[in-house]
């Protein structure tokens, strides 16, 4: 198969994003597996402050807002829950982080929670899931080549009103997309659960 990506070249993580190609193809360029199945994503079971409020605070915006652009679905439906969970966690909450490891693995990262046990990147895009997902993937793999890297990395991307989870898997090299998916503001509970979960480190 002809390569996809050309070695003189520069791309940044939406150029990724840009390409037509499957995301199988795209993460073999970086020599990583792609697969699809049923994540076990830890989730805490401790009480969690301000969950109600965090519910009804997103569904009485809703009726008000034109969630037509990527900035809206990020502003009304992402930040929210994230800062929520950024207050839980005690943990920064780091907007548009910069990142380059290579002429391949560079850019802005939407959102990135780090905690000592884990690592949390989320993607947020405006209506294309399949190729948010590669964009995502490419942006786990540039964070497991630094140096503190842990050897498994947590990312999510939405378009709003629903998350897809991804795990990488740095000694086996595989990037796995959960076949399942949380609904905001439906599944927010849960959602906030595993995201607490994640950046506690929990099994």
């Amino acid at each position: 198969m002809a390569k996809i990506l050309q070695p003189e070249t520069n791309y940044t993580f939406r150029a990724i994003f840009e390409l037509p190609n499957d995301p199988d193809e795209i993460l073999a360029e970086f020599d990583y597996g792609y697969t699809q199945g049923r994540l076990a994503l830890p989730k805490t079971t401790k009480p969690i402050p301000g969950l109600e409020d965090l519910k009804a605070q997103i569904e009485a915006t809703l009726p008000y807002v034109q969630l037509t652009s990527e900035v809206a679905k990020r502003e009304v439906l992402v930040a929210p829950v994230l800062l929520r969970v950024a207050t839980i966690c005690r943990q920064v909450l780091r907007f548009e982080y910069p990142i380059k490891v290579s002429n391949w693995l560079q850019g802005n990262l939407d959102y990135l929670i780090r905690a000592p046990q884990q690592i949390v990147v989320v993607e947020a895009k405006r209506d294309d899931l399949t190729r948010g997902f590669t964009q995502l993937a490419v942006e786990m793999i540039a964070l497991s080549l630094l140096d503190d890297a842990l050897n498994y990395i947590y990312g999510a991307v939405t378009i709003g009103s629903f998350w897809v989870f991804g795990r990488l898997d740095r000694e086996a090299k595989l990037v796995t997309q959960d076949i399942g998916g949380y609904k905001v503001p439906d599944d927010v509970e849960d959602l906030v659960r595993v995201l607490v979960g994640i950046l506690e480190g929990l099994p």
